[in-house]
């Protein structure tokens, strides 16, 4: 009974299709052709009843038309209920939430689930259509059973917006850091342009009126303790313009408390607060720039500024500091930062005008004690500085006492009334206190007056200059015995030499050419030990130079420079010495053939044939003849620049000297004139020793054939001076000029193109020998250097061409020879099969 009252489930037809007109319809000719051609397909489509196809479609069968009605509206609810089903939520009003903008430019508002009536239905005709019954969806809740789904609805509402909300957050929050990041750039760019403006305004307003905007320093050094570098850079920068500017002329004293308690006028008043404004700004400057120096990235910047300050303004408060900075970077390891340094300290030499020579006496002093804690093991450059100084030639002589003889007279006249007065006339305590305040103003008014003058101090410049002539020669006096001293390298444990310990010399090369330079200034008490120091030096130090563990090895060109030095010494010095130089003759006689063009400095031997040979008042006949005959083997042996200064020191000494003349036509061996020693010894060390009168000049011979133009004629003119009397002129050309025109530097030499004539037999023919001109050289400076470079090319590529078909025709012989022996091989083995048939 169950089953038969159940009815039947009525299903309705499908919609039909939306109406389309015949003429809207497009019909291609490959479907009429395919249809025209295949007819036969279409015959079922004919078969079917389209009466009854009507009937379902149009209206459903064994149903009345108002239940038929009942059932298509509840099918258009359905259909309206899975519509808002689709549509997960409701949105909330744009005035509660904004929306969001993705990157992609959509709006996305926030939305919350909703429920309706109409879902409540949908939901009870879903249930009552599973249950069976189609009634029961139409059919409406009671008042209570709303409420209670109402109150259902709203928690899961609540629930679900939660969630909601959790997952748009999640959705946004890459989104937001990419916003964050854009921002954040933005804003930094913003605070440095705002930054840069801030400070170019401060600036500004310092320059136009520094009195007035005096507290804008204050604002200016906060703005450059940024943590960003770029800021700081470009406000210590700032700051560096603007003090250039506004530091007056003169060194700020800042009031005692007892000039504080007086009273004094508005303008004082202000120039008192401009003062102590602008001190310890400049002070806090100062602290500033030090603490990047701790900053390798801000380190050049921190330089810069401590150079061009000490440059710009070396009268002004805290200059030793400004010195302490620059000295200890004066042997930096950055070329950059020292060179600067050293340029600082050059320039405050030589613009003693700027400080009065205060700046430099503690530069000197700073350097020296910089050199004593390093133990001379500094750059070159720390010394070389001193070089810039210049004294006074008279800061060596004695003071003259400058007393006006009308004065003396009146002091001879007032003498004897000044010995009977004070028992005459004793003063009172008052008087004397009172004369000993007149005589304190005085001195004061006296010092600032000097101060404030700009008319130099004859005596002060005196005492200053002496001051640093003294350091000067204490900073030398000190290389030179630290170079004397025996320094044995310490190894380590695998033998190697300890980081930190050097047995070089760095600054004894312009040790000695300060000496050189400063050398008629040396007061006469130290001439005895500066001698000692200059022939150990040039002798090589204490230990021979052979000697593995020493390290005291001084190259050619130091020792040369002790002998130049010893020598402007004597002369400099000629009266109030008596000096033996026999010493450093020898040493210069040993030291010639000890030269290397390659690593040692030809202009150094230039200056002591200069100095020691051409400018030697002693004329000494066996030495004399000893260095003649030196420099003319030393001629055959070195470059032109080296041959050509030796000759033009040979051709000196023999025109001073007329008996070593002899050499130059010594048939018979030297006769009497040889002297002592009748044999030449070329391997004595010592020129009086050698025997160099008993000796001939060939090598002037084979230096007359010598390929530059210029060594070739000076030898044929020495060769052709005459015995017969004694030349006055002497060459006007000095050693170092003869080697400055020959150098490798400033040579621009061709050498002459003769025409040479060679026989050469050829190999084939009848023998006859044929001669052969060789074309001159071209200009070098008509030589086309792409042209060489190609013709270049194109030979070494044949070069290669010809080693890769010998490489290639051997592999191939080599396979020849290898299928030739497989050849032989396969007769071999067929020889003995065939005689086996044969039997």
């Amino acid at each position: 009974m169950g089953k038969k009252s159940q009815k039947p489930k009525i299903v309705l037809p499908p919609e039909l299709p939306p109406e389309i007109l015949e003429d809207d319809i497009e019909v291609s000719d490959e479907d009429l052709q395919f249809l025209q051609e295949n007819r036969h397909y279409a015959r079922g489509f004919s078969r079917l009843d389209t009466h009854s196809i009507t009937k379902h479609v149009t209206r459903v069968a064994d149903v009345k038309e108002d239940a038929l009605e009942a059932l298509y509206e509840k099918r258009l609810k359905k259909k309206a209920l899975l519509k808002e089903k689709e549509e997960s939520g409701l949105r909330v009003d744009p005035v509660d939430a904004l929306p969001v903008k993705t990157l992609d430019g959509t709006l996305y508002y926030r939305t919350l689930p909703k429920t309706s009536t109409l879902s409540e239905n949908a939901e009870n005709g879903e249930e009552d259509n599973k249950d069976g019954s189609v009634d029961k969806g139409i059919v409406k809740a009671t008042k209570a059973e709303r409420r209670a789904k109402l109150k259902k609805q709203r928690k899961e509402a609540k629930k679900q917006g939660k969630e909601l909300d959790e997952a748009e957050e999640v959705q946004q929050t890459p989104q937001a850091a990419v916003l964050a990041e854009v921002k954040q750039d933005l804003t930094a760019e913003e605070a440095f342009k705002s930054k840069m403006q801030k400070l170019a305004e401060l600036g500004m307003a310092l320059l136009a009126d520094p009195e007035s905007n005096i507290k804008s320093l204050k604002e200016m050094l906060l703005i450059s303790k940024d943590n960003d570098h770029a800021i700081v850079k470009l406000g210590v920068q700032s700051l560096l313009v603007v003090f250039k500017d506004i530091i007056p002329g003169y060194r700020i004293r800042l009031p005692t408390e007892k000039e504080l308690e007086m009273k004094v006028s508005k303008d004082v008043k202000k120039m008192r607060y401009y003062e102590s404004t602008l001190l310890s700004a400049y002070k806090a400057y100062l602290q500033k720039l030090i603490a990047l120096e701790k900053k390798p990235s801000l380190h050049n910047v921190f330089v810069s500024c401590i150079c061009t300050l000490l440059d710009a303004v070396p009268h002004f408060n805290f200059r030793e500091s400004l010195l302490g900075v620059v000295v200890r970077n004066l042997g930096s390891s950055d070329d950059v930062v020292r060179k600067r340094c050293c340029a600082t300290i050059k320039s405050l030499f030589t613009n003693e005008g700027k400080h009065g020579g205060e700046a430099t006496v503690e530069a000197v002093r700073l350097i020296a004690n910089h050199v004593k804690a390093n133990k001379c093991q500094l750059h070159p450059d720390s010394v070389e500085v001193f070089l810039s100084l210049s004294f006074d030639d008279d800061i060596g002589r004695p003071e003259k006492p400058n007393v006006d003889s009308n004065r003396v007279k009146y002091k001879k006249g007032r003498r004897r009334k000044n010995l009977e007065e004070p028992s005459q006339l004793p003063e009172s305590d008052k008087k004397k206190s009172r004369k000993q305040l007149m005589t304190k103003m005085r001195e004061e008014v006296t010092a600032d007056y000097k101060a404030a003058s700009f008319t130099p101090d004859v005596m002060e410049r005196r005492r200053m200059q002496s001051e640093t002539l003294s350091a000067v020669f204490e900073t030398y006096f000190r290389i030179l015995k630290h170079s004397i001293q025996p320094k044995v390298a310490s190894h380590g444990e695998n033998g190697s030499p300890v980081s930190g310990e050097s047995g070089s010399h760095p600054l004894l090369a312009p040790c000695l050419k300060g000496l050189g330079k400063f050398s008629h200034l040396i007061d006469l008490d130290f001439m005895g030990d500066l001698m000692n120091y200059l022939k150990k030096l040039a002798s090589g130090g204490s230990n021979p130079c052979n000697s593995e563990k020493n390290l005291n090895c001084f190259t050619v060109s130091e020792r040369l420079q002790c002998c130049i030095v010893a020598f402007r010494v004597m002369r400099n010095n000629l009266d109030a010495l008596n000096v033996d130089l026999q010493d450093f003759f020898v040493q210069l006689y040993n030291l010639i053939l000890d030269y290397r063009p390659g690593r040692d400095q030809g202009g150094v031997l230039a200056e002591a044939l200069k100095t020691m040979l051409c400018e030697d008042r002693q004329h000494d006949m066996l030495k004399a003849a000893a260095f003649v005959k030196r420099l003319a083997t030393f001629s055959l042996c070195f470059g032109s620049a080296e041959s050509m200064a030796a000759l033009v020191t040979l051709k000196h000494l023999l025109q001073k000297n007329v008996k070593c003349r002899n050499l130059l036509e010594n048939d018979a061996g030297g006769g009497s004139v040889s002297g002592t020693i009748a044999k030449y010894q070329p391997y004595a060390s010592d020129p009086n020793l050698s025997g160099a009168l008993a000796s001939v000049l060939w090598e002037l011979d084979l230096l007359s054939k010598h390929y530059h133009p210029s060594v070739s004629t000076l030898a044929s003119s020495i060769a052709s001076i005459s015995t017969a009397h004694n030349q006055v002129f002497l060459s006007s050309i000095s050693p170092q000029q003869a080697f400055l025109d020959l150098s490798l530097e400033r040579e621009s030499f061709t050498p002459q193109s003769h025409s040479m004539k060679l026989n050469n037999k050829r190999k084939r023919g009848s023998g006859s020998s044929t001669s052969v001109t060789i074309d001159p050289a071209p200009d070098s400076a008509s030589i086309d250097e792409d042209k060489v470079r190609n013709k270049l090319s194109t030979h070494f590529m044949l070069l290669r061409d010809i080693k890769e078909n010998e490489r290639l025709r051997a592999e191939l012989d080599r396979t020849a020879l290898y299928l030739q022996l497989y050849e032989e091989h396969k007769q071999q083995k067929k020889k003995p099969r065939t005689k086996t048939t044969l039997v």
